[in-house]
């Protein structure tokens, strides 16, 4: 069930400035179900695993020793065309170019501490829930496959 699901993390800058709550009640209200959701601290190898798709890029090294920083939120969400969906309600990477109202523009500081991480893809969606979450802690019915 393509399109029914996406995976996000809030990310440790919108944690420790206290806006996890605001921002998942914009998700709520935004019609997303929250299916999975926990609080943790990345380790920089989890980091590294997670982001491994970037380790060529030279902000690899710094968003691994950021996102192991201090705890993040991550979550699986559902709802119809969830990915996009998603992508409109976070906004662009760079805060000073995300429209006014998203999360992005509401609570990033920069574009490295951007408040908060969404999939890109389907494919992305399920493999990042995945990486967080065993498929038995989140609905079946909901469950993406690929």
């Amino acid at each position: 069930m393509a399109n029914t699901i996406t995976f996000s993390m809030i990310k440790p800058d919108a944690v420790a400035s206290g806006h996890s709550g605001a921002i998942l009640a914009q998700i709520e209200a935004a019609g997303f179900h929250i299916l999975a959701l926990k609080l943790l601290r990345l380790s920089e190898t989890r980091a590294q695993e997670f982001y491994a798709v970037h380790a060529q890029r030279p902000f690899y090294r710094d968003l691994c020793a950021y996102m192991s920083s201090g705890p993040v939120v991550a979550m699986v969400l559902g709802r119809a065309d969830a990915v996009a969906a998603f992508r409109k309600l976070i906004g662009a990477t760079d805060p000073k170019e995300a429209d006014a109202g998203t999360i992005r523009h509401q609570y990033a500081r920069s574009v490295e501490a951007n408040a908060i991480h969404g999939a890109d893809s389907d494919d992305n969606a399920v493999r990042e829930a995945n990486f967080f979450f065993s498929t038995l802690e989140y609905p079946a019915p909901l469950r993406a496959t690929t």
